[in-house]
């Protein structure tokens, strides 16, 4: 998913824009999570982007989705630019302490 969000419509408040995108991306998510995996794969991983406009995006972790949406409204933007790109990853083991 690379998409540009506005916060800012002539009906719809922007609270409701920002649930409706978190939704959004939340579903996104979800739907690559369920797809199938290829040979040798443990679980989906994502590159993310977050940025006022495409050309300033920075490198977010998924978990910081949510925080990058709210980043918008604090500054009172009137768009920003979200990139999540799914890739197969596998499970890096931890050494036991002795």
């Amino acid at each position: 998913m690379k998409k540009t969000f506005l916060l800012t419509h002539k009906k719809i408040k922007t609270p409701r824009l920002i649930d409706s995108i978190k939704h959004e991306v939340k579903k996104y998510l979800k739907r690559e999570r369920n797809k199938p995996l290829p040979e040798g794969a443990d679980f989906w991983d994502f590159d993310c982007k977050y940025g006022h406009n495409e050309e300033t995006a920075a490198v977010v972790h998924v978990s910081a989705l949510n925080k990058s949406i709210d980043d918008a409204v604090q500054h009172e933007l009137e768009s920003f630019y979200l990139e999540i790109l799914a890739k197969p990853a596998n499970r890096t083991v931890k050494p036991l302490e002795e």
